[in-house]
């Protein structure tokens, strides 16, 4: 854990946020600042500065938490789609470096631009 670290310190729970959905690698919460209605992050619970820090044993709660993220996210938002963005690196436009997910949920004719 790094003690300064905004997302250590939700995940050791010295910051409250509501959860979205959890398991015992990941854990995901409302953006504080949402491109769409719903947009969500997954978080590792350890810290991790990149996705390629990431160990490949804990690669089946990652996709865990996105895909029950995204499930219960598209249902309250009445999405029909989604994307899974991750910024890893100050160059793609990775602002904490503790490595996370945005689940955005999209609707037709939302106007959210992906670039792809």
């Amino acid at each position: 854990m790094d003690k300064d670290c905004i997302f250590c310190r939700i995940s050791s729970g010295k910051i409250p946020a509501k959860r979205i959905y959890e398991n015992a690698g990941f854990f995901s919460i409302p953006d504080a600042n949402p491109q769409t209605d719903g947009h969500s992050l997954v978080i590792s619970r350890q810290h991790f500065k990149t996705a390629l820090d990431i160990p490949a044993s804990l690669g089946s709660e990652l996709v865990d938490c996105i895909k029950n993220t995204s499930i219960k996210i598209m249902k309250e938002k009445n999405a029909n789609g989604f994307n899974v963005i991750g910024n890893n690196f100050e160059s793609a436009g990775q602002a904490v470096h503790h490595v996370h997910f945005h689940v955005i949920p999209r609707k037709k004719g939302d106007g959210f631009k992906v670039v792809g």
